[in-house]
């Protein structure tokens, strides 16, 4: 189970620290062997686990920092959690400076994969799925990093999570890019973060494709500084089935990129196809709250050179079809609910006059039934901030 590696990874003072490579492989007793790894894995280790399909009956965690764990590819290696008897994530990691790569996970009880406090964690090269697809048992979050800073999520696949597939929540620069989420109720999340960038993402046959949420109540609050960037977000007409009273479960059908209650976000050159209720949509947050540092409203949301084709000809809300015929077919593609800043801070602004509509609210709280809909021209943002701060730090591409 355990050999020396001959090269050394760190250094310690003046002397060197040797890796260890813990390789575990599938078959009787895995779930002891892989636990047993994540145990006494140190510092600089490596786990690597080996091809084949490791059925696994508990949740697994790691807690020593600067531990990679490695498979043979999402399609060779796969952690089948399909026996799982207790509801907690398939792993828990709540350790600094771990990589995660190169195998799948299926059918967690609860999570895929769970990071607390992990900060300058990689994931990449993973796969987390639900293989009876859609389904309101299925776990909430399929890549779930929380509370950390320094979060790089490359090249991932996600399917059937209930809430999110890629959650990143609580969290500061954070980059995620180049994956794929397809049939989950929010195919990517960046909730009550700053400093992230998604780009270069495919987010399709969810129930809404990115959104970029804050929410009150939570240890940490204040989410901004956001950029949205040369995504994909096709096809996103898969009807919602998050439990009921998940935050998630108020997304309509049909929703392409969607931004709550947050600040400086910038959402250029995505192409977004075929999402029925709104190509983009930038919304207050409407429930009652009584967290005194919280601020309901967006701000300094800008929807730049993005290309909507093919959208909001079939809203998932009370009026639609009536609104589609008075908008001649399909709505435009950019809704506002119509609520501001009390302090005067755009709501919206656009770079390449987007044309959009308001439900024409006055009030944090209203209803659908007290809208007044009606088209309305953002206007072209002078908004400026500074977006260098944006994404995981630099070392962490080392690590890919």
């Amino acid at each position: 189970m355990f050999r020396l590696t001959i090269a050394a990874l760190a250094l310690c003072g003046t002397a060197p620290v040797f890796a260890e490579t813990h390789t575990v492989s599938p078959g009787e007793g895995a779930q002891e062997r892989l636990q047993e790894a994540l145990i006494l894995a140190e510092p600089g280790d490596e786990i690597v686990l080996e091809a084949g399909r490791y059925e696994l009956t508990d949740g697994l965690s790691l807690d020593i920092d600067g531990v990679i764990v490695r498979g043979s590819g999402m399609e060779d290696t796969i952690l089948d959690f399909t026996q799982q008897a207790g509801s907690g994530e398939g792993l828990l990691v709540t350790s600094d400076n771990v990589t995660l790569r190169d195998f799948a996970m299926e059918n967690p009880k609860g999570d895929g994969i769970k990071s607390k406090g992990a900060d300058n964690i990689v994931y990449t090269q993973i796969k987390v799925t639900w293989t009876n697809g859609p389904d309101p048992s299925n776990g909430a979050y399929a890549i779930y990093p929380v509370e950390s800073t320094g979060v790089l999520v490359d090249g991932v696949i996600v399917s059937g999570a209930s809430d999110a597939g890629i959650y990143v929540g609580q969290s500061s620069k954070i980059t995620v890019r180049n994956s794929i989420a397809e049939n989950n109720v929010a195919g990517i999340e960046i909730e009550n973060s700053r400093d992230a960038l998604v780009e270069h993402n495919i987010a399709r046959l969810n129930t809404g494709g990115i959104l970029v949420f804050d929410l009150p109540g939570l240890p940490v609050m204040g989410g901004g500084n956001v950029v949205v960037r040369e995504n994909l977000v096709a096809g996103n007409t898969t009807p919602n089935f998050a439990p009921p009273g998940n935050i998630v479960a108020g997304v309509k059908r049909g929703t392409g990129i969607m931004v709550m209650a947050n600040e400086n976000v910038m959402v250029t050159r995505n192409v977004v196809s075929e999402n029925p209720t709104a190509a983009f949509m930038v919304v207050a947050y409407t429930q009652a709250f009584d967290d005194e540092r919280y601020n309901p409203y967006p701000r300094n949301v800008v929807i730049g050179e993005n290309v909507a084709d093919d959208v909001g000809d079939e809203p998932d809300f009370e009026g639609g079809e009536q609104l589609v015929q008075a908008f001649g077919g399909s709505l435009p593609p950019l809704l506002w609910d119509g609520l501001s800043d009390s302090d005067g801070m755009p709501a919206v602004a656009v770079t390449d006059g987007t044309a959009g509509w308001t439900l024409g609210l006055t009030e944090q709280g209203q209803g659908i039934e007290s809208a007044q809909p009606a088209p309305f021209q953002a206007p072209d943002a002078g908004i400026e901030w500074d977006m260098s701060s944006v994404g995981a730090p630099a070392e962490l591409e080392e690590r890919l």
